[in-house]
């Protein structure tokens, strides 16, 4: 690679793991207080009542990326891609929310029809957690529509305060009940639904400014240079079909093994289990950080047709995840019984080798999501020829201004 070019990469990079890095502290801040709330509900309610709600999370969970990531995951894709050409996002963020307000009122409407089953069989008849996981599952989906907003306009430090005031107002319930203030199982379910909506007190800060100006020409982006085919409500449909199918496999992997014990067994295996999977849940909420910018990332470098950073970043993501697993792994083998019994109490007595498995298949999925990623991004746009010179240019040509001169009209 020439010099300028090696230069221009080592800056490509320096942006991304800066914005990973500061997403990371928040998510990682995310995190640890999202595992004291399943750490406090452990201790403060019975195997049953915690694997009831285990269950609950579990299920909110699923819905919750299966119907609303894939919006997050199409506005962070598509703006990205706007402000990198430098053309207006009104039209994305108008049809994202089309689609999004669809899924939320289709998902109602199924969840009323279909509310004895999964009040009998999944909640064992219990109408107070049927009625916190629906209202949990409507208003996540304004939180990931902001999400997804935030993520590709590259403003991480409302991201982060989103996602941080999910967490602290999810967990405060537990620990009311642990304080004394509130008791019960329904107090601590309701930091389920109380997450979300009350993060959507940090929402209006995402769009204080005008559109106008989140619409800002990216570095080296000349407005007018996108594509000429307009974002669609049908071309955002079928994106977000792609990401439903993803999320959908990823979900049935990652945590549906709670309500199969749960149907098959009952609720306090199904909490047993829940609490293995968080050796594979942590490790995720602290990736989404890097999810949440190597995406807008990478749309940006396809966008602009920049191969070799775009391989760059793959690469460097991947290694960090095999370094991540391999050391998780390690903590398991050496130490994991006795570290999930100080976590979650000492109702459950846990198998070494089953923790280093779900360490070992933590890392193979967090690679398998960076891959994910890079199928998202936008590719470069086909070349073009300069009819008056005879020469092949590509589309990331056109951001330099002595080939818009040459192929201006007349010239």
């Amino acid at each position: 690679m020439p010099r300028v070019g090696r230069v221009q990469a080592t800056d490509e990079a320096r942006s991304y793991g800066r914005r990973a890095s500061l997403l990371s502290i928040g998510v990682g801040i995310t995190g640890l207080i999202t595992y004291l709330y399943f750490a406090i509900a452990s201790h403060e309610l019975s195997k049953d009542q915690y694997g009831q709600i285990a269950v609950l999370w579990s299920a909110v969970f699923i819905v919750v990326s299966i119907l609303q990531r894939p919006v997050e995951q199409l506005l962070s894709r598509t703006v990205s891609q706007n402000l990198a050409h430098g053309t207006p996002i009104r039209r994305t963020v108008r049809v994202a929310a089309t689609i999004q307000l669809s899924v939320a009122v289709a998902f109602d409407v199924v969840a009323l029809a279909l509310r004895t089953p999964i009040q009998d069989h999944l909640l064992h008849g219990n109408s107070t957690l049927y009625w916190i996981g629906v209202g949990a599952i409507t208003a996540y989906g304004a939180s990931y529509f902001a999400r997804g907003f935030l993520a590709g306009s590259h403003r991480l430090t409302i991201y982060a305060l989103l996602i941080i005031s999910e967490s602290v107002a999810r967990t405060a319930f537990p620990f009311a009940v642990a304080l004394g203030v509130a008791s019960g199982q329904t107090a601590v379910a309701l930091g389920i639904v109380a997450a979300p909506t009350l993060s959507l007190m940090v929402v209006p800060f995402a769009f204080l400014r005008r559109f106008g100006a989140a619409e800002e020409v990216a570095p080296g982006a000349v407005a007018g240079d996108a594509p000429t085919d307009e974002f669609t409500l049908a071309r955002g449909g079928r994106f977000a079909a792609g990401v439903f199918l993803i999320m959908l496999s990823e979900q049935t992997f990652l945590n549906a093994g709670p309500l199969l014990v749960n149907a098959t067994t009952g609720a306090a295996a199904a909490g047993y289990v829940f609490n293995i999977l968080m050796i594979a849940r942590a490790p995720l909420q602290l990736f989404q950080a890097v999810q949440t910018s190597l995406l807008p990332h990478l749309t940006t470098l396809g966008s602009e047709g920049k191969e070799s950073d775009f391989r760059a970043s793959i690469r460097v993501t991947l290694l960090a995840i095999a370094g991540f697993a391999g050391l998780v792994a390690l903590v398991m083998l050496v130490a994991g019984p006795h570290v999930m019994q100080i976590a979650f109490g000492k109702k459950h007595d846990y198998n070494r080798a089953d923790l280093v498995v779900v360490a070992i298949g933590m890392g193979l999925y967090l690679s398998a999501a960076t891959l994910n990623q890079a199928a998202h991004r936008t590719p470069a746009r086909r070349p073009f020829r300069n009819r008056t010179r005879g020469r092949r240019q590509t589309a990331g040509d056109s951001a330099d201004p002595r080939l818009r001169r040459r192929l201006a009209p007349g010239r």
